[in-house]
């Protein structure tokens, strides 16, 4: 498995990556395997501000529905609209081309709240 240290992580398996005034989202290598293959992404919550931990949409694989959760709060400034059409993307390049929203964090001291690489292979075991 693969958790690239610049990111943050999630104890839901999200992963943040601060582009300037921008944050990255999107799900671990561990969360891709364990779903399976990705058929549908269902973010209806662009232009909106979603508080930190609260869902901000779904992945759809093969067997079964899973949450998405914001690791930090803020404006949900874009969705990966390669994402409707290949879904895939997410299980072949989790942290490059899956990535699935683009927020302007309200506060982004809160990414401070988030697990480091080393932290989250150790909430893996």
């Amino acid at each position: 498995m693969n958790f690239p240290n610049e990111l943050k992580y999630t104890r839901d398996h999200e992963w943040l990556r601060l582009e300037g005034d921008t944050a990255v989202v999107g799900i671990t290598d561990y969360a891709q395997s364990e779903l399976g293959e990705i058929v549908y992404v269902d973010v209806t919550t662009q232009g909106e501000t979603v508080a930190r931990e609260a869902v901000f949409g779904t992945v759809e694989a093969v067997k079964t529905v899973s949450d998405l959760f914001m690791p930090v709060g803020g404006e949900v400034l874009e969705v990966n609209s390669d994402l409707e059409d290949h879904p895939e993307l997410i299980n072949e390049d989790p942290y490059g081309l899956g990535w699935i929203i683009k927020v302007k964090p309200s506060d982004p001291s809160e990414a401070e709240l988030l697990l480091s690489a080393a932290d989250y292979e150790t909430l893996l075991g």
